[in-house]
């Protein structure tokens, strides 16, 4: 296992980290454990959580993920082992039992979600604290252009800065990330950091695979310049870019196939540039999946490409794309593919 530079920390991250975001939902427990066991024995020392998983996001199951996560940090004695990273949710009418769905990152919401997350880690510290998504009108969660919002609640960049502040100073969180976040958003955190004194932004998590290279539009940039490298989740598109859900395919028990809603990589422009991509795999005898998480790792401005897995096998399917380097045969075929079918599922 490859391992990077977190930031501007001298902490090194492994360039492969597991998700969690099935702990609670498609995974028990018990499977969860061996996951994160399996994770650690490959050589991944970043696990990555939220308040808000698992996912799809429900009250009867908020905060399991966490929890999970947190039986296995007591029981296997590997705290100290980890780099442990978990967010706070921002305010939205999709998670109301969230903080009443009003979440804007104050210092009170920030507090309140550290501590709880706190206990169902069952930790005294967390690694990576992230604001899970911005608590401004943005453009995320597959949301390309920025549209204005008529009647904006009000939200301040500098108080969740001075919040972030507080706690770490507590004692609580080391570091900083964001997620979900815009090039706006991301340089205001780091102008404003500077300018007073404050944490500074370590990483920001947001989507990057194959269908989606929006981030290579002006964040890559600011990630790069900033040293603050990029955590790219959903690096297969919700599995998407493993061809198995090529001309209308759903498999008992995949996630397309439990969650109908879920159809963010499945637009049809989408659905031929992944035909184009596994054809491309194929023809350079490699798995699409391996293919496809090694392009992501490839990058530069990628401190750490987060995979998530519903088995055993899937996780190691996965962890093999650690070995592979992409020709550059390949990578021209991949970049053909993206120029002529740009972003089609952002």
């Amino acid at each position: 296992m490859e391992y990077r530079e977190f930031g501007n920390t001298d902490v090194k991250v492994s360039a492969f980290s597991l998700g969690t975001m099935t702990f609670g939902e498609q995974n028990n427990a018990g499977a969860a454990h061996a996951q994160l066991d399996r994770a650690l024995d490959a050589g991944i020392n970043f696990i990555d959580t939220a308040e808000m998983y698992p996912a799809p996001a429900r009250e009867a199951t908020y905060g399991e993920s966490e929890r999970i996560v947190g039986d296995w940090i007591k029981t296997r004695r590997v705290r100290d082992r980890i780099i442990l990273a978990t967010k706070a949710a921002g305010p939205g009418a999709f998670v109301p039992w969230i903080r009443g769905g009003t979440s804007v990152h104050n210092e009170k919401n920030l507090n309140s979600a550290v501590d709880a997350s706190l206990t169902r880690l069952k930790t005294d510290y967390i690694d990576v604290f992230q604001l899970h998504w911005p608590d401004r009108a943005a453009n995320f969660f597959g949301q390309l252009g920025y549209k204005p919002a008529k009647a904006e609640r009000a939200f301040s960049i500098e108080e969740t800065l001075y919040a972030l502040d507080k706690i770490a100073h507590a004692g609580k969180v080391r570091h900083i990330g964001l997620a979900n976040e815009t090039p706006w958003g991301m340089t205001e955190f780091l102008r404003l950091a500077a300018l007073n004194d404050l944490p500074r932004i370590t990483s920001i998590q947001n989507p990057y695979n194959l269908l989606n290279r929006s981030f290579e539009v002006g964040l890559a940039e600011i990630a790069s310049r900033e040293r603050c490298g990029l955590l790219a989740y959903s690096p297969l598109g919700f599995g998407t870019l493993t061809g198995k859900y090529l001309d209308g395919a759903r498999p008992p028990d995949a996630r397309l196939s439990l969650f109908k809603h879920y159809d963010r990589y499945s637009s049809p422009a989408g659905c031929r540039a992944t035909a184009r991509y596994v054809d491309i795999a194929h023809a350079a005898d490699l798995d699409p999946a391996h293919m496809a998480l090694a392009f992501a790792a490839s990058k530069p401005f990628v401190s750490s490409v987060i995979i998530g897995a519903t088995s055993i096998a899937q996780l190691d399917h996965n962890l093999r794309a650690s070995d592979i380097e992409l020709s550059r045969d390949v990578g021209k075929a991949i970049d053909a593919v993206h120029e002529e079918i740009s972003n089609p599922c952002p």
